[in-house]
């Protein structure tokens, strides 16, 4: 089970080592930047002030800022993607504009946060925000478009209310896609939240990224690339650990 990553990543570090030697020695090698990386990860949590912080609380502050803005997204665009889903004039009324502004990138609105908030870290969590709606918003709709019309006709039956409807009918049988919206947007999220801080500044891992990057520490670039991809998988694990418990289909 092992033998073909490792074989994968051998193959990584000999290309990465080439690189080295024979394209731009300027490039750390890979030795090099293992021994940086225990040295800077030895202390993920020492505090010499606001502009010299450990990789600790850059990845705590990036992660505060997207659970803010993931969690804003969750408390709007799952109810509205319910309500969507129920009915059919909100979905004409609100179609047209999700599909303008969901091919967006996220970083275009980074400016328009800047200027609603005139500060760095509200101006991220609303780029995260906008980043994990659209995701929520369509797969819930989806969830509760494709619930078999036998379910609607028990609620009809048991003459369930609205909110009887949504609690015990609608919410676990669109459960599953709610999850899966909710995972896409976490992973994308993840990437944009390290491009918002590059651009921002103050504290983060993306801002730790390009203040390296200033310092002309390739090393830890490559440290900062490999801890961002190892917290992504990490997330994505937990989300996918979350659909799976929670798709009544696979019970």
């Amino acid at each position: 089970m092992l033998l073909l990553p490792l074989l994968t990543f051998a193959v990584l570090v000999g290309v990465w080592s080439y690189v080295h030697n024979h394209v731009a020695p300027e490039f750390p090698a890979p030795g090099e930047t293992w021994e940086h990386a225990k040295e800077v990860l030895a202390a993920p949590f020492y505090d010499n002030g606001p502009n010299d912080k450990g990789i600790g609380w850059q990845l705590l502050n990036s992660l505060a800022r997207v659970g803010a803005g993931f969690g804003l997204a969750a408390v709007v665009g799952i109810p509205l993607g319910f309500v969507m889903g129920m009915s059919r004039g909100v979905q004409m009324a609100l179609s047209p504009l999700i599909q303008i502004l969901k091919p967006v990138s996220p970083l275009a609105w980074l400016p328009i946060g800047l200027l609603l908030f005139k500060a760095v870290n509200p101006s991220a969590i609303f780029v995260i925000f906008i980043t994990c709606i659209w995701p929520m918003i369509i797969n819930t709709a989806t969830g509760v478009k494709a619930i078999p019309q036998d379910y609607m006709n028990v609620a009809a039956v048991l003459k369930l209310g609205k909110l009887e409807l949504v609690r015990r009918i609608l919410f676990p049988a669109t459960l599953p896609y709610v999850v899966t919206g909710m995972r896409l947007s976490l992973g994308i999220a993840w990437m944009v939240i390290v491009a918002a801080e590059m651009l921002t500044g103050g504290i983060g891992i993306g801002f730790w990224l390009w203040d390296e990057w200033n310092n002309l520490n390739v090393s830890s670039i490559i440290l900062a690339i490999g801890v961002i991809g190892a917290v992504g998988i990490v997330l994505d694990l937990m989300m996918g650990w979350a659909q799976h418990k929670l798709d009544y289909t696979k019970r």
